[in-house]
C-alpha cells in the first residue's frame, strides 16, 4: 500500500475555493493611442523596435522601452514591439529590425499601449488619445 505523506495536508478545493481567490479583478484596458502616424523610415539592420518622436510620446503618456501594439492601416499587419525615443519635434516614426518588414515609407500606423488595472478603476479610466497631423506633428 502506498502512503501519501501529504494526505493530511490535502484540502478539497471546494472547501477553500473562495478563500484564496483575489477580491478584485484586473483587466487590460487602452492606456494610450497615437492614431494615424506615417512611417518616415525603416531600418532593417537594427536590433528591433519602433522609433517615435518624443513630442508624440509625451502627448500620449508613453515612455521609452514601453511595450506597444502596432497596427498598419495599409496592409493590416499587427505586431508588438517596444519604443525607442526619437528626436523631439522631428515627426519621426521608424520601424527597426524585423519590424521594418511590416511596413513601408508612408504607411499609416496606429500605436497602442495597454495598462492593467482593477475592474472598478477601469470603469472611470480615460486613455490618452493623440491625433497628429499628416507630418506626425501635434
Amino acid at each position: 500500500m502506498t502512503v501519501n505523506p501529504y494526505h493530511n495536508l490535502s484540502l478539497k478545493f471546494s472547501q477553500f475555493k473562495y478563500l484564496y481567490l483575489p477580491r478584485f479583478m484586473v483587466i487590460q484596458v487602452l492606456k494610450s493611442k497615437i492614431h494615424n502616424v506615417k512611417i518616415t523610415f525603416t531600418e532593417l539592420n537594427y536590433i528591433g523596435s519602433i522609433t517615435i518622436d518624443e513630442d508624440l510620446l509625451d502627448a500620449a503618456n508613453m515612455i521609452e522601452n514601453e511595450k506597444v501594439l502596432i497596427v498598419n492601416n495599409n496592409n493590416g499587419e499587427r505586431f508588438e514591439t517596444y519604443i525607442i525615443k526619437g528626436e523631439r519635434g522631428s515627426g519621426v516614426v521608424g520601424l527597426n529590425g524585423a519590424a521594418a518588414r511590416r511596413g513601408m515609407l508612408g504607411d499609416e500606423l496606429i500605436i497602442i499601449s495597454f495598462a492593467s488595472m482593477d475592474f472598478e478603476e477601469a470603469k472611470t479610466h480615460k486613455p490618452w488619445l493623440v491625433f497628429p497631423n499628416k507630418f506626425n506633428k501635434l
